[in-house]
């Protein structure tokens, strides 16, 4: 799997940013998606869970209600909505695939360490 996120920048607080993250080598048939963050000094935490089977989402509670994940499958692309940003949200972002059968039947999202990331994220940084 190969996955390349991009669309960081340098905004102000209660600004906005779109990522993006192109993938291959993932089938969009089942498993997860997620985008992650890890800050410096910090270690890495999920942003968002996603279930590529029944849409399924799981957001970790500091981004709720200002974050939306949204996939196009036939450009293979998964975006990351970020609104209302603030300077907590700053962090390198990755975005990350994972075989594990995440869905509304099996609602516990997949562990950090069970997804594959790409080599390369992108950097948000929120000025105050």
């Amino acid at each position: 799997v190969q996955l390349q996120a991009s669309g960081g920048g340098l905004v102000q607080t209660g600004g906005f940013l779109r990522l993006s993250c192109t993938v291959s080598g993932f089938p969009f048939r089942g498993g997860a998606i997620g985008w992650f963050r890890q800050a410096p000094g910090k270690g890495r935490e999920a942003v968002v869970h996603y279930s590529v089977s029944d849409a399924t989402t799981h957001y970790a509670d500091s981004v709720k209600g200002r974050f939306t994940i949204s996939i196009d499958s036939a450009k293979r692309t998964v975006y990351l909505q970020m609104n209302n940003l603030k300077p907590e949200d700053t962090a390198v972002y990755f975005c990350a695939t994972s075989r594990i059968n995440y869905y509304s039947g099996n609602p516990t999202p997949p562990p950090v360490h069970d997804y594959n990331y790409g080599s390369k994220g992108t950097l948000v940084t929120v000025s105050s």
